[in-house]
């Protein structure tokens, strides 16, 4: 089936880049990125660039590029949907807050009335990909949506989950390790499958591009990343251990990194993993090892999200306890909010959780990041502290203007500008006695200390 019209339901994080590159390398298809949330999408059309919902290196170039010509941005959905030949679902998939599988499983809710809203509209075959990430056997439940809702339309299911990394998602899409494209073992399931095949060989080389069954495309995703979120939960347990017994843990993590069979990718110590995705599919792995009653295996991936946030909790009392033991001036200055550098998304950041440990206790904070405006801080801690006053919380957006009036820095994000700081100026200015608190690890303690801070890492000397 060859394909002229794409629509992209969800202008998210992961539709709009992806449908963005799309659009780049196949200029002879028309995409449609199609979204309910009007302002969003008017960020989208936006002549600033600057203004684009999602920030991501590079991503302002290619929608410039694409914008107009064969990308568009749309709030009519019902339209897009019936003249597309192929559709993908990228809308959220959050942990279901009630019911059945309540704090593990995902709510498919979102995926179902994309399915249901599809089957209505649609009067033409259409190829259905899913691209949100979901728990095993989902397309099974998109087919029964829609067989049951429309039976004159050939729908074909695909699997093509996305392997990005915020904050280096244009090269992870113009570069991929892999596309992995998963669908029925029939005639008309495979021909959906080169249908995707062609559009991503494209740019991506053939060999790049796996093709699997449904079942393991979707499985696939949600194993990636537990075993991402393993690496870092496994090396930030070590870190504990390293502070008390005297080791470094940058010393430890390099020694193991130069092991080939291990290499030293999500080794570096942090106070814990964020994002989408992670703690969302790895809680949604264990509900699917429980269901099939594997306990063991489920309590197994569930100790990487105990261990997350138990990193978060023992960074957050080594601050109230230097405070307390100190009798220093209960305010602290948070530098970066985003769950990692070069991205303004901050769903499950460690700041958010390390903030509410300081409020609980007292403490103020005041907050500064460079893709992070003032009212989504406030959204995202109204939404984990019970009665949360913004008073409490001040946005800064020169964060040094008034140095003076802490004793204490927090670094939360590695956001490269704070790494070029200069920090002799900045202790120089700085009420005493001063500390940094380093959430990830990015400074050099050894000048630090010279300078005259209090350097307080995670498993470092």
């Amino acid at each position: 089936m060859k394909i002229e019209n794409i629509c992209c339901i969800g202008a998210g994080y992961v539709g709009g880049p992806t449908m963005s590159i799309i659009a780049q390398k196949n200029p002879h298809i028309n995409v449609n990125v199609v979204d309910m949330n009007a302002d969003k999408i008017k960020a989208w059309n936006s002549k600033n660039l600057k203004n684009l919902p999602v920030y991501e290196p590079g991503l302002s170039k290619v929608v410039k590029e694409a914008r107009g010509r064969n990308l568009f941005f749309s709030t009519d959905v019902n339209k897009h949907i019936e003249q597309s030949d192929m559709i993908f679902i990228s809308v959220n998939t959050p942990t279901k807050m009630s019911g059945k599988g309540k704090g593990y499983a995902a709510d498919l809710k979102y995926v179902e009335a994309c399915a249901k809203q599809i089957a209505e509209v649609s009067k033409s075959n259409k190829i259905i990909v899913e691209k949100s990430t979901v728990p095993v056997r989902t397309s099974e439940k998109i087919k029964e949506i829609l067989m049951s809702n429309n039976i004159d339309v050939d729908f074909q299911i695909l699997s093509n989950p996305e392997f990005l990394a915020e904050g280096t998602a244009m090269r992870d899409l113009e570069i991929p390790d892999r596309v992995l494209i998963g669908g029925d073992n029939t005639i008309e399931g495979k021909r959906a499958v080169n249908s995707l095949v062609e559009i991503y060989s494209s740019w991506v080389p053939k060999e790049n591009i796996l093709t699997t069954n449904l079942w393991s495309s979707e499985l696939s995703k949600l194993t990636a990343n537990a075993f991402l979120a393993q690496r870092i939960s496994s090396i930030n347990s070590l870190s504990e251990l390293c502070e008390a017994t005297g080791a470094d843990i940058e010393e430890v993590s390099k020694a193991i990194g130069m092991d080939s069979r291990i290499g030293s990718s999500f080794l570096k110590t942090s106070v814990g993993f964020g994002g989408s995705c992670f703690q969302k599919d790895i809680l949604n792995l264990v509900y699917i090892a429980r269901s099939e009653g594997l306990d063991k295996v489920a309590d197994y991936w569930e100790q990487i999200l105990i261990i997350n946030q138990h990193q978060r909790d023992r960074f957050s009392k080594k601050i109230i306890d230097v405070i307390r033991k100190k009798n220093l001036e209960p305010k602290v200055l948070l530098l970066g909010w985003a769950f990692k550098k070069d991205t303004n998304d901050t769903r499950e950041s460690a700041a958010i959780y390390v903030a509410n440990n300081l409020l609980n206790n007292n403490i103020k904070i005041d907050v500064y990041d460079p893709k992070v405006a003032e009212h989504q801080i406030n959204f995202d801690l109204s939404n984990v502290t019970p009665n949360y006053e913004k008073s409490s919380v001040k946005f800064v957006e020169q964060p040094f203007l008034n140095i003076s009036e802490y004793n204490i820095i927090a670094l939360m994000t590695e956001w490269d500008e704070f790494k070029a700081f200069d920090w002799d100026i900045i202790y120089k200015k700085i009420k005493k006695p001063a500390y940094i608190f380093d959430g990830r690890n990015i400074l050099d303690s050894i000048n630090i200390k010279k300078i005259g801070f209090n350097y307080i890492g995670l498993g470092r000397k």
